[in-house]
């Protein structure tokens, strides 16, 4: 890949097939909710495998303001955490979370736990991004916490007196992450609680996900489907050694590179056994026509000739973008289902993602629970980021095989992959 950068900008230059192998840095979506449980913990826990990235950092900058002790060797990928068991230290803090969804739910909820005042903050996005619908469990719940400006989104106040319990319906069709937030608090409450999800819920793996690295924590969660958990109160999470997984989500370009290039790439550290849903990518790359080989700690993926698919992607919808610069290849539309509620994330992955499809030459149906792609005679774009991680590194994709694709804004990836642009030059380089 024979970038040029100018004015915080890559050009991406066409390449032959892909041929290597590579281990993504560890899973943001793991890493937060270790951190989380972690702090909640007594004693030292020590993560292995932990991203360092913008959504990493906030949480460990938060977390350190709250009075834990955290150590992060960036080199070695490992944090070092002596948790507080629920009461932090720190009586009295604002919080920012720049644009870390998850940074922010999770902290919302947990520091219900303790005793305080407690102001949380974000980007100008993350004020959009709303939060009610957690607020209004943990209300539920006893907790004292508000919206500040009274919109239902961040600033959130919590005035933290610990968590009574008792009974609460969460809506589950807006952000999985509201159920993971109670689910990680709920164990120390001060009495009883069972949480009940109202709606269909969204990204259930992600809630799977949180329900794991709980279990490695020492809590297990008595749940009927993801419709009712129970919680007896006053339970302890217990400090342990815990290994991260290579996040799934960024494997999903290398697999996508794949399989617009007609190469060859195997992720190493994932399995089809991973606790992340995203691995699902490759079950739809292979409905596209790829070959995918599951081994024990490595999938491989290999370009094939691509043709469209109309796919539920409501369990794996961070990997719609990277599907979209797949489907620019393919022989046909491709039709995204279920995934309404990515209109919320960072930006309007649907109204967004479409807009800069057909700036690449793909006609582009908006629906109100997806996209329909219909592939077109590629063209030279700039494309336009909105300061979205994935929209940068699916979108360098299409660049891979189409002359002229600009990617505006490349350093937003360090939310998540900071390296993400370096790891790909170097993979092609060694092709």
């Amino acid at each position: 890949m024979d970038e040029r950068i100018e004015r915080e900008q890559i050009e991406i230059e066409p390449c032959g097939p892909i041929v290597g192998t590579i281990t993504p840095p560890g899973s943001k979506s793991i890493t937060n909710r270790a951190l989380i449980c972690a702090a909640l913990a007594k004693g030292e826990s020590i993560l292995r495998g932990a991203l360092d990235s913008e959504d990493t950092t906030v949480m460990i900058e938060a977390l350190r303001q709250l009075g834990l002790e955290v150590h992060h060797d960036r080199a070695a990928a490992e944090v070092r955490l002596t948790g507080c068991g629920g009461r932090f230290s720190v009586e009295r803090a604002s919080l920012y979370a720049a644009n870390s969804g998850t940074s922010i739910r999770f902290l919302t909820a947990a520091l219900t736990l303790g005793q305080g005042h407690y102001r949380l903050d974000g980007s100008p996005r993350m004020r959009q991004r709303p939060i009610e619908d957690l607020l209004a469990a943990l209300r539920q719940l006893g907790a004292d916490v508000r919206s500040e400006l009274g919109n239902g989104c961040p600033p959130v106040v919590v005035e933290a007196r610990g968590l009574p319990g008792g009974t609460a319906r969460i809506a589950g069709e807006i952000s999985s992450q509201f159920l993971s937030a109670l689910l990680m608090a709920s164990p120390l409450a001060e009495g009883p609680v069972v949480l009940e999800t109202a709606g269909p819920l969204v990204s259930k793996p992600y809630v799977e996900m949180t329900l794991a690295v709980m279990r490695a924590f020492g809590v297990d969660v008595a749940h009927v489907g993801f419709e009712r958990f129970e919680f007896p109160g006053r339970e302890r999470y217990s400090a342990c050694e815990y290994r991260i997984e290579p996040d799934a989500s960024a494997a999903s370009y290398f697999f996508a590179a794949a399989a617009i290039t007609g190469g060859r790439i195997t992720v190493e550290g994932l399995s089809s056994r991973s606790i992340q849903g995203d691995v699902a990518f490759c079950d739809v790359l292979e409905q596209m026509g790829c070959r995918v080989e599951r081994g024990a700690n490595a999938i491989t993926v290999e370009g094939r000739p691509l043709r469209g698919v109309d796919v539920d992607m409501n369990a794996i919808s961070d990997t719609v973008q990277t599907l979209a610069a797949v489907a620019l290849f393919a022989e046909g539309p491709t039709r995204v289902r279920s995934v309404g509620h990515i209109r919320f994330k960072e930006t309007d992955r649907i109204g967004d993602l479409a807009a800069e499809l057909r700036k690449l030459g793909a006609a582009v149906e908006e629906h109100p629970d997806g996209l329909t792609i219909i592939p077109g005679r590629l063209r030279p774009a700039e494309i336009e980021t909105y300061n979205d991680h994935r929209m940068a590194m699916s979108m360098a994709l299409v660049g891979l095989r189409s002359r002229g694709v600009v990617i505006l804004d490349p350093q937003c990836t360090v939310k998540t992959y900071p390296g993400f642009f370096e790891d790909l030059r170097q993979l092609i380089a060694a092709s």
